[in-house]
């Protein structure tokens, strides 16, 4: 194989381009590669996965705040 299998360190934006995003890291996953997508803990679509760890860290805005 022309590449081999590293380790990622994933910063998505909300929105669409995470749900495009998380396709292409699931598919990372199935080739071997580990990844690491860190996310604010308000976030409303990037979610855990068993493709990728998932660590958030603290805002000062509440979830319930980014959804009005």
């Amino acid at each position: 194989s022309p590449a081999a299998a590293g380790k990622l360190l994933v910063i998505p934006m909300e929105g669409s381009h995470w749900l495009s995003m998380k396709k292409v890291l699931i598919e990372l996953s199935k080739r071997g590669h580990e990844m690491v997508v860190i996310a604010p803990d308000n976030t409303m679509l990037i979610d855990s996965s068993d493709a990728y760890e998932l660590k958030t860290y603290p805002v000062p805005f509440r979830k319930e705040d980014m959804e009005e």
